[in-house]
């Protein structure tokens, strides 16, 4: 009773795992650098739990921040960061691993290792403590925690997690030392181990590559990618929490990768090729996990929804699946220009809710910029009919401060919002039925240039200059009714920057931040801008040279040593075409030479497959669909 939501440190949840430590060899500890309400909304946690719970071996346990209360606490009892599943001390793990998605959950992962009383930084550890590894999106920029962690996993986590621990394991057995561990790992592709590379910096403080120091050590490390998608193990009995989450549903994930090339985007440069998972092992996985768990919702998850090749017939499918276990069927990461109001009113006779769609640019110049193959034509047509099928609400998101922009862009935004709220007039007066109160939200975030994408070498937008488009946006948006309007904050983008573009140096800044108090870094109440200014200020770090400094297209970038599959070739042509306004074709019209083919080869989604599984698994008196896109 002396902490909010006592549940989430309880454990033994449905289908948690607990094993006998007699009976394992290995202790993975898998940290979530925010809370668990976060932390078991994030799909990836259940993948690996389902993965290395699978290895009779492993124990796999999982780690949360725990909130500020519960901290105080267990700071004050003198009380270790525990596991979930046997309040087992952090410290006692053989491997305690960090997911990186956030690049302001930094901080937290400092919190965590101080809660745990392991050292921050690699050099300080002994034999004793736990190996620290990372992966995740973040990990293809490693060099803001190379100090602190001992090794990365890049890419997908399903085969590298179990060569990890088969090596481990071995490794543990020989009675082997932490850095012949390391050794070991660094000759498994996707993983790069920070100890064996010496960054060097010219004379205008500019990073000019690194002196590798141990001759096993790749020259640079490639990124790992799951091939097929139909044999790569998935949860059908995911963990099923007391409390609730903030993603509380059924969730079942339609592919990896995109295809479109939206130059801002950096999941969609690091995640290809797109790999998809065959429809009838969708129905079959969504079946089986609603079975399992009884939730009242589906999701389907992947970078663009709507893209899947086979989604007409497939949320056909769901939504028969659905109905005879009376759950909703939700549709996230929609297009513009690929959605079908047939999928969309064949969901909504169940369940309504609103509508997200991501114009990204209020104009067709810039959306030509950053490859956001959509028009005004696309936006009209998309709210017209979801206002005609009684949607109430529709939400917009947008970025501002990408390259290019000018404030005509800005007024594109407004336009956009105040035409949607005409076509709403205008449905209600040939459909005198329609009636209610008709809400547009508009989203704003801040651009953040991002490693691997072709705005790598963008600067970033001051934060005074943040601020004034805001307001100037937000002053247009007022004088248009039933429009809201919401931004993201300028100084927690400043950061993201930093730690997106940033190297080895910027990490002294990081533990001092700590040390001042800084952590929950993506939480507006916890967030400490002034801190912040002084930890750089007091570690000679200028966070302007690493966000908003416009940077060489010849320069030596610090992840550079990392191959996400794209080459450098390739995104500094796309960043030259953005410069011109010229888009770049989708992947599936035709191969636009972006190199992943070096590393697998990318399947042909050109048009339809037929699939005997989907065949089996759709209704036996609903004829084939059409097998042409």
């Amino acid at each position: 009773m002396q902490v909010a939501k006592p549940a989430v440190y309880m454990g033994g949840e449905l289908y948690s795992c607990e094993k006998e430590e007699e009976n394992t060899e290995l202790n993975f500890g898998f940290c979530f650098p925010d809370t668990y309400e976060i932390g078991m909304s994030y799909l990836g946690l259940q993948i690996i739990y389902h993965v290395l719970n699978g290895q009779e071996n492993v124990f796999f346990q999982r780690f949360f921040a725990p909130g500020t209360d519960m901290e105080a606490l267990m700071r004050e009892k003198g009380l270790p960061l525990f596991s979930i599943e046997k309040k087992q001390p952090a410290s006692e793990m053989d491997i305690l691993g960090f997911t990186l998605q956030y690049e302001l959950s930094f901080t937290n992962i400092l919190n965590m290792l101080d809660l745990a009383g392991i050292p921050l930084r690699s050099r300080d550890r002994s034999e004793r403590d736990p190996v620290i590894a990372a992966g995740g999106n973040c990990s293809f920029n490693p060099e803001p925690l190379a100090d602190i962690i001992d090794f990365f996993m890049i890419g997908d986590g399903e085969d590298i997690l179990r060569e990890v621990t088969e090596t481990a394991i071995r490794h543990k057995k020989e009675g082997g030392t932490k850095l012949g561990l390391l050794k070991k790992l660094s000759q498994i592709e996707g993983v790069y181990v920070p100890a064996f590379y010496r960054p060097q910096y010219g004379e205008d403080g500019l990073l000019a590559g690194y002196e590798k120091l141990y001759d096993g050590a790749p020259d640079r490390v490639v990124k790992r990618i799951v091939s097929d998608m139909d044999t790569v193990p998935y949860p059908l009995k995911p963990i099923v929490p007391f409390v609730d989450v903030v993603h509380d549903r059924s969730v079942i994930e339609l592919f990896r990768g995109c295809t479109r090339g939206c130059r801002f985007c950096q999941a969609g440069m690091i995640c290809r090729p797109v790999r998809e998972r065959s429809r009838g092992k969708v129905v079959e996985y969504a079946e089986k996990q609603l079975d399992s768990t009884c939730y009242d919702e589906m999701s389907l998850l992947s970078l663009s929804t709507s893209d899947y090749s086979e989604i007409e017939p497939l949320v056909s499918d769901l939504m028969k699946s659905c109905r005879a276990r009376e759950a909703g069927l939700s549709l996230p990461s929609l297009r513009l220009d690929s959605f079908s109001y047939e999928i969309l009113d064949e969901i909504q006779k169940y369940r309504k809710t609103g509508l997200t769609f991501a114009p990204e640019a209020g104009t067709q110049r810039l959306r030509n910029i950053i490859n956001k193959s959509i028009t005004d034509e696309h936006i009209d047509n998309a709210a017209e009919q979801a206002i005609r099928l009684g949607y109430n609400h529709i939400k917009l998101y947008f970025m501002i401060g990408l390259p290019g922009e000018t404030d005509e862009d800005l007024d594109g935004i407004a336009e956009i919002a105040g035409r949607i709220n005409q076509i709403y007039r205008s449905v209600c007066r040939s459909m005198p039925e329609r009636k209610g109160r008709f809400q547009v939200t508009v989203s704003v975030s801040n651009f953040v240039p991002k490693a691997h994408t072709p705005f790598q070498w963008a600067a970033q937008d001051t934060p005074e200059e943040f601020n004034r488009k805001h307001y100037y946006l937000k002053d247009r948006l007022r004088k248009i009714k039933g429009v809201s309007y919401q931004y993201h904050g300028t100084q927690t983008s400043l950061l993201e920057a930093v730690f997106a573009r940033g190297d080895r140096r910027v990490c002294d800044a990081m533990v001092r931040a700590f040390e001042l108090g800084c952590k929950f870094d993506g939480w507006t109440e916890h967030f400490d801008y002034a801190k912040w200014m002084q930890a750089f200020e007091e570690t000679g770090i200028s966070p302007e040279f690493y966000a908003q400094r416009l940077r060489g297209t010849e320069e030596f970038l610090p992840w550079d040593l990392i191959d996400c599959g794209v080459t450098k070739d390739y995104l500094l042509k796309e960043y030259r075409r953005a410069a011109e306004a010229v888009t770049t074709r989708d992947c599936r019209e035709g191969c636009t030479g972006c190199g992943i083919r070096r590393l697998i080869q990318c399947p042909d989604y050109s048009g339809r497959r037929k699939d005997p599984q989907s065949e089996k698994a759709a209704d036996s008196g609903r004829e084939t669909e059409s097998t042409q896109r």
